[in-house]
């Protein structure tokens, strides 16, 4: 199975596209209006998950480790983890 790699500046909208799962996961986490497809093509071509996370009053970080716990690698980590 390929890993699957999150890059928090890329917007919700090509991060679903690439990962259709993410929008049950991310809905899960608050991002409620994600299931909607008109927000998901409009919006989410806009919006990058800390932007979301911000505007929706989540913790950033909370949404990082759920990703985490689903199989995502977050792209600053192989960053960090390379130095």
């Amino acid at each position: 199975m390929d890993k699957k790699y999150i890059n928090l500046n890329e917007s919700v909208n090509a991060l679903c596209t690439q990962y259709p799962e993410l929008v049950s996961i991310l809905a899960n986490l608050g991002f409620t209006e994600i299931v909607k497809p008109l927000m998901l093509n409009t919006v989410g071509k806009l919006m990058t998950l800390p932007k979301g996370a911000a505007m929706r009053n989540i913790d950033l970080e909370q949404v990082i480790q759920s990703l985490r716990e689903h199989g995502y690698y977050i792209e600053e980590d192989i960053y960090v983890s390379n130095k």
